[in-house]
């Protein structure tokens, strides 16, 4: 009985350790974007677009806008698409089509993005000649698939098959129990896997390399190009000025925060469906 009390003791120290180790890497990433970027966060920088090169001041106003019209146009279509396939993998996908789904759709969320935005830039970009925030919308909503399509199959399966079969005992069809019955009691999981689909291409910047190509000015067609904040971190990081290296750090802040934010509506959202 020691020896146990002993092997449980070390393994509970283990593992608080590696949880320990995990959760302060994030605060001292979290911390320190902190640190080198909150002295450039400010009204101006927030609400106007960039300035020339060589003028000190200017803000990303026009990115915070063109990742809100990218992500948004990307949930639009990919939502549809993620959830209907989740309900067809939850509720009548059975033998080897379903098998075959579920697998692409985890062999599709390893993919490196940068293939997902080269994917995009030759299907939208190349023929066209023409770069947009549309086809930086395709490519986040590839990305965002196998994340709604998981999630979307396990919040189904998760209402209990009782809550089905009653349904159809009270005479409603089998479309009417779907949407009437089992979306309704899957609906908080289903939108968490929305916002966790929404944080996962928040922050990322490879695709846009490919599409949205980024703008210096107001944009709000998405069939041009467009600022996108990750984009414009990315510009501002790698340029030599070190006005734009603080901006590159204040954009990053941005960025985190709002990723945290949404995960904690995620949270938030898959607690209040399991209270």
């Amino acid at each position: 009985m020691a020896g146990r009390r002993l092997k449980s003791a070390f393994g509970v120290v283990v593992a608080a350790t590696c949880s320990g180790i995990a959760a302060s890497t994030l605060l001292i990433i979290f911390g320190y974007v902190v640190v080198q970027g909150i002295s450039a966060i400010n009204l101006p920088f927030l609400l106007e677009v960039p300035r020339p090169v060589g003028v000190t001041g200017g803000g990303v106003a026009n990115g915070i806008v063109g990742s809100l019209l990218i992500v948004g146009i990307a949930g639009i279509l990919a939502t549809p698409v993620g959830v209907l396939t989740g309900i067809f993998l939850a509720l009548f996908g059975r033998g080897a089509l379903a098998e075959g789904i579920r697998f692409l759709a985890d062999v599709l969320a390893g993919v490196p993005s940068i293939a997902i935005g080269l994917f995009a830039y030759t299907l939208f970009v190349a023929p066209f000649r023409h770069f947009s925030g549309l086809s930086a919308s395709v490519a986040f909503a590839i990305l965002m698939l196998p994340i709604i399509i998981r999630t979307a199959e396990e919040a189904i399966r998760s209402v209990p098959s009782t809550v089905r079969e009653g349904a159809l005992a009270l005479g409603m069809s089998v479309y009417s129990a779907t949407v009437k019955v089992i979306l309704p009691a899957a609906r908080p999981a289903i939108v968490t896997g929305l916002l966790l689909a929404i944080a996962r291409v928040t922050g990322e910047t490879a695709p846009l390399l490919f599409t949205a190509f980024g703008s210096q000015f107001w944009e709000l067609n998405p069939n041009n190009p467009m600022a996108e904040l990750a984009l414009q971190v990315f510009t501002y990081a790698i340029s030599p000025y070190d006005d734009w290296h603080r901006q590159a750090w204040a954009g990053a802040l941005v960025l985190i925060s709002v990723v945290f934010l949404i995960n904690f509506f995620a949270r938030f959202a898959l607690r209040t469906r399991f209270s």
